[in-house]
């Protein structure tokens, strides 16, 4: 039976609550796995999904002191962890902001304005300010420089290679549960959602999932497969015999021959010929209500 002690490695799902501790004392949540929380600082996003988020513990993928408190610690195990800067996002760096012309962010048809995140020259980073044709973005991580603190509980871990191929699925690209899995002696076929065939998100994080499939699990070869299947149109089925003799007797009956009612036209009708003399009169043609 596994342990349920968090070794290096181990990849678990937390439940967490994040916050930076600002100078005066006061908290600021930036990130949770709790709607509820969120709703309440203030912070909801509807497009977000609230849900324990699948993590790797000892790799480097967390900040250091979070990494730290997690390894060794038991799932299940609430703790709160007050992380210093240099530990989680680092000190800042002035020499991670910079001007920009305004003129580089226009050929991208982006119009700056504070707040705004944006990516130029590959490095992501915050618009601080705007002014006189020149953009000042920070570079630096929005969190560098500040104390962290987590509430965090592991909830559970990867115990199966399933699951791990499960969880790095979630971790790099999403929808882990909609992926069908089959591993068979060191081989992976991985059957893609039908979202996957058209989403440009799917293409980047491939990559990235296919590296840590091989970094933490003992999978030897990985193939995704993508299934298109042709949807057959039903025949409708004939009805019964008995259905089509009840439809005959409901249906009333109709002369063998019956002459289409000729239409009202605004010509007149030509002249009748009389009949000469010793010549047998034509019948007369009857009306339409005589008949």
């Amino acid at each position: 039976m596994a342990s349920d002690t968090i070794e290096k490695g181990d990849i678990v799902w937390l439940e967490y609550d994040a916050w930076t501790v600002n100078p005066n004392g006061t908290q600021t949540l930036f990130d949770t796995t709790h709607d509820e929380v969120a709703k309440k600082e203030g912070k909801f996003e509807e497009k977000k999904v609230y849900i324990e988020s699948p993590v790797v513990v000892g790799k480097g993928r967390l900040f250091e002191g979070l990494d730290t408190a997690l390894t060794g610690a038991k799932i299940g195990e609430r703790k709160e962890v007050v992380i210093p800067a240099e530990k989680g996002a680092g000190v800042r760096d002035p020499r991670l902001v910079e001007l920009k012309t305004e003129r580089e962010f226009l050929r991208q048809e982006i119009d700056p304005e504070v707040g705004m995140a944006v990516s130029i020259s590959g490095k992501r980073g915050i618009v601080t300010a705007v002014s006189a044709g020149r953009v000042r973005v920070d570079f630096n991580n929005p969190l560098a420089g500040k104390t962290l603190k987590y509430i965090v509980t592991p909830v559970r871990k990867a115990k199966t290679q399933e699951e791990r191929v499960r969880a790095v699925i979630e971790m790099d690209y999403g929808l882990g549960e909609q992926f069908k899995i089959h591993l068979e002696d060191g081989a992976s076929e991985i059957q893609l959602p039908d979202v996957c065939k058209t989403d440009e998100k799917w293409f980047v994080s491939k990559f990235r999932v296919v590296a840590d499939l091989r970094e933490l699990t003992e999978l030897k070869t990985i193939q995704f497969v993508e299934e298109y299947e042709k949807k057959e149109t039903k025949p409708e089925a004939a009805p019964p015999p008995e259905a089509e003799a009840a439809k005959a007797a409901a249906e009333p009956a109709t002369p063998a021959e019956t002459k289409p009612r000729k239409k009202a036209t605004a010509t007149k009708p030509k002249p009748t010929r009389r009949a000469a003399k010793g010549e047998a009169a034509a019948p007369r043609e009857k009306a339409p209500e005589e008949l």
